[in-house]
Parts: C-alpha cells; sequence; structure tokens
C-alpha cells in the first residue's frame, strides 16, 4: 500500500488524505511533549522554516506510548508546540505508533526503514538501548518504533528513504534531506 492512498485527521479532529503531501519530501515525526528530545521540536521547526518552500513538509505525530510522555488532549499538545517551539508544521492526532494498534501508516514505515539498533558510541544511546532491554525488552523484538522522536525521510515519490532514531538530531539530517529537495 502507498503511504498516499492512507488517510489520517490532524490534530484539529480534520481529515487530511496523504495524497496532498504527493511530490513533497516528507520527515515523519512521533512526538511528545514531556520526553528528553522535545527541544527537537526546536529545531524541526527551523528545518521546516528553512526547507518548506523547496517542497518539504514535516508531520507530526504526538504519541503517548511511551512512558506517558504525551498525556495533553489535541488542543493541549497543539498549545504546548505553538507557545513553546513555534511549530507551524502540521501536527496530528494523537497516533498509537507501535503494538496492535499502530497506525497503518507507522506499520508501513517500520517494514520500508527497519530498525537497525541504537548508537551505542555516544553515551545517550547506551542508556536508551538500556532503558529499552531493562523496561520494555519486548520492544526489541521487531523493528516497530522504539521511542519518541523517530524519524522517517519519504521521498517524492513516497519512498521510505531513511529512518532516524530519537539520537539523531534534526540538523544531522540535513544532508539527507537536501539530497532530496
Amino acid at each position: 500500500m502507498s503511504i498516499y492512498q492512507m488517510n489520517l485527521k490532524d490534530i484539529d479532529s480534520n481529515p487530511v488524505a496523504m495524497d496532498n503531501f504527493k511530490g513533497k519530501v516528507l520527515l515523519v515525526v512521533n512526538t511528545a511533549s514531556k520526553c528528553g528530545f522535545t527541544p527537537q521540536y526546536e529545531d524541526l521547526q527551523k528545518l521546516y522554516e528553512r526547507y518548506n518552500a523547496k517542497g518539504f513538509e514535516i508531520l507530526g505525530f504526538p504519541s503517548n506510548q511511551f512512558k506517558e510522555q504525551e498525556p495533553g488532549d489535541s488542543a493541549e499538545v497543539k498549545n504546548f508546540c505553538a507557545i513553546n517551539y513555534g511549530v507551524s508544521f502540521p501536527l496530528f492526532e494523537k497516533t498509537d505508533v507501535r503494538g496492535k494498534d499502530a497506525h497503518p501508516l507507522f506499520q508501513h514505515l517500520v517494514s520500508q526503514a527497519p530498525f537497525e539498533g541504537f548508537d551505542e558510541s555516544n553515551a545517550m544511546g547506551r542508556i536508551l538501548k538500556e532503558i529499552t532491554e531493562n523496561q520494555y525488552p519486548e520492544y526489541l523484538n521487531d523493528d516497530s518504533v522504539k521511542w519518541n522522536f523517530t524519524k522517517f525521510l519519504i521521498d517524492r515519490n513516497g519512498n521510505v528513504v531513511q529512518r532516524f532514531e530519537p539520537l539523531v538530531a534534526p540538523f544531522d539530517m540535513e544532508p539527507a534531506i537536501e539530497s532530496l529537495l
């Protein structure tokens, strides 16, 4: 199934057809407001501002699946993102990104970009791996999203090009984004 055949609901519960994004480079991110990675919103917004006019879109999907780090309702999430980070890229309704109820979009993304492990060359990568192994060992049994701020880069034809785990900072993805614009 193509991502362009999917339908979603934005953060205000309005229907959004993914085919609205045909021909654009997409970065799909699962987000949370109370996560150690939440400050990535700031640089995601900067990337969006820098490249949106060239056909780049960021699609943010709040999820409460990881240590309940997105407890708010849609209005609270939207306000938090706008007030604290000036987020103007599209946000969607809270979404399950892993497990039996994972949204078909995320099922598709992980099937196209499998989990390749955490970067253990830095301390945060080792910590995230340890947390996962000790508290959520079942997360390591498949290619599903492992934590908040996992990012999927999609080319203008709807192909998943690359998966970036939470430790990858937004500006570290810039060369990959630029190569698709």
